[in-house]
């Protein structure tokens, strides 16, 4: 599994490496009680890691929903998701948004820049991914998808000058150690502990971070 970014209380989950996908998305239904659901995964086709979906230039590789009827799929019992991977071990762990959390998803340089800043103003954060697409994902309350563009507009921005995106119900997160194709894993750059498991609303990281997307236009 990938190292985790930054972060210095220790926690069950993930362990830094050697953990299964299977026992990874047990241990995040059954410790943090997140919905999991196995997506994509990835396949050696000509010497070359393909995703199973069998599109080449497939834009998420390893790394989306392997079936239109995934929301349905998402599961928060660690049973269940013991079964799922068992069927396909090396499934992605991809968590739906807008159930136990949502997200907030800003460019990578955005996200290390709000991550300054909230420590500075000494803000509780939840876990924070970092994809291979050069993107942080902040998780937040449910909840956050229908307030955030308002949230902006308070801050004097329009929603649509930053990049910015809530992501809720109907979407969802792929989360570490799944793998991006050749382009890399996701990681944590905020690992779940047990002092972030009660995650801070929209509104608390809402400046922070749309004061850095400003920046980073």
């Amino acid at each position: 599994m990938e190292e985790t970014i930054r972060g210095t209380e220790t926690a069950q989950i993930p362990k830094q490496r050697g953990d299964s996908l299977l026992e990874t998305a047990v241990r995040y239904a059954e410790e943090r009680h997140w919905d999991v659901f196995p997506g994509t995964w990835l396949e050696a086709v000509d010497g070359h890691q393909r995703c199973c979906c069998g599109d080449p230039l497939c834009e998420e590789p390893g790394a989306h929903p392997a079936r239109a009827d995934w929301a349905t799929q998402a599961t928060g019992s660690a049973t269940v998701a013991r079964r799922m991977w068992q069927k396909q071990p090396n499934a992605s762990i991809l968590l739906p948004t807008g159930r136990t959390f949502d997200a907030i998803s800003v460019p990578e340089t955005a996200g290390f820049l709000a991550l300054a800043r909230m420590e500075r103003m000494e803000l509780t954060l939840g876990p924070v991914t970092l994809t291979p697409a050069r993107r942080m994902q902040f998780f937040v309350l449910p909840g956050a998808a229908a307030k955030v563009p308002d949230l902006v507009r308070k801050l004097g921005w329009s929603p649509a000058s930053l990049d910015l995106l809530a992501l809720g119900e109907g979407g969802y997160v792929a989360a570490p150690p799944t793998r991006y194709g050749s382009r890399g894993a996701v990681q944590w750059a905020c690992r779940p502990t047990p002092a972030n498991r009660w995650l801070p609303d929209a509104e608390e990281l809402i400046s922070p971070l749309a004061y850095a997307c400003g920046r980073d236009r």
